[in-house]
């Protein structure tokens, strides 16, 4: 029997990746500007900015994804009262349907925030260039990368702008999806558990308040996350320390007090397990990396 293939079409080529970036940045930053060759996605994970591009002006909140097309000037800042975390990835892509991002600003569902956090998470795999280092000019390949780590990131970009560039033609303007095996129950917990930071939840207490088993609840939490759930709820307090550390508000002690921790030394054996360094540790080198951007916006106005 005679087989014809099919050439597979392809409507968005990735070609380049210029930078991947996870920033943490402090609430009074503020980055002068730049423009460049290449496109650059500049998604919310935390927080709020405001974004200066093409001559005007939007505030992102958490959630919201922008798009800087090849050679658009763009500019950022903190809204002075919360800390931000942002991911910025540039790429080199040349095909005809980048046009339809030319402008594009908006939120992303589960899928496309899953998706992004898989390029993430493969660049400081495949990578030996700090994510958080806004000086980067070239990735340099681990030599330890994963096999197929840069074809990982590559397809789930692709799919990343091809969910966006779906979900921004279709017709009926369905949203283009919810979590790959997710469930309502387990995105209900996980907002119960974001407004109770400042709570010593215990696992009981949780299945209590949602009317959910404990052999149930580990279960869901497993599928859903990889881990169980007391784990991901003081990553959730862990991640709220660090902003608030970039905030400047709170002293330590207030901050586990605000977070419900047991001392400020329980706070600090718990920081140091999930970013291995402590509180003060942190902060310093949030110091020093606002110091660096201050010293790399310096330079670029000095060679306008």
């Amino acid at each position: 029997m005679d087989y014809k293939g099919r050439k597979l079409k392809k409507v968005i080529d990735v070609d380049e990746l210029f930078s991947v970036h996870y920033f943490e940045y402090s609430s009074s930053y503020s980055f002068i500007g730049e423009e460049h060759d290449f496109w650059e996605i500049v998604y919310v994970d935390s927080g709020t900015i405001e974004i200066t591009a093409a001559q005007s002006k939007s505030s992102l909140a958490r959630g919201q994804v922008i798009f800087h097309p090849p050679g658009e000037f763009h500019a950022l800042a903190a809204n002075g009262l919360e800390a931000p975390n942002l991911v910025v990835i540039g790429f080199g892509c040349k095909s005809a349907a980048m046009e339809f991002f030319k402008g594009y600003h908006g939120f992303m569902g589960a899928a496309e925030r899953e998706l992004l956090a898989r390029v993430v998470e493969e660049s400081r795999l495949a990578y030996l260039t700090p994510l958080n280092d806004p000086t980067t000019k070239s990735l340099q390949l681990s030599p330890n990368a994963p096999i197929g780590a840069e074809q990982i990131i590559r397809a789930s970009l692709e799919e990343l702008l091809l969910l966006l560039l779906r979900r921004g033609e279709s017709l009926s303007g369905r949203e283009s999806g919810k979590l790959r095996g997710g469930s309502a129950a387990a995105e209900d917990i996980k907002k119960y558990l974001e407004a109770r930071l400042d709570q010593p939840l215990s696992v009981e207490q949780i299945c209590r308040d949602n009317m959910i088993g404990r052999s149930q609840l580990q279960k869901l939490f497993h599928d859903e996350t990889g881990g169980g759930i007391m784990e991901y709820f003081s990553g959730l307090k862990i991640k709220a320390a660090r902003r608030m550390i970039r905030e400047g508000r709170l002293n330590m002690t207030q901050i586990a007090l605000h977070l419900g921790f047991q001392s400020v030394h329980y706070f600090s054996r718990r920081f140091k397990q999930f970013t291995g360094m402590s509180p003060s540790e942190y902060a310093e080198s949030v110091k020093m990396l606002a110091e660096a951007d201050n010293s790399l916006s310096d330079n670029r106005t000095n060679n306008l």
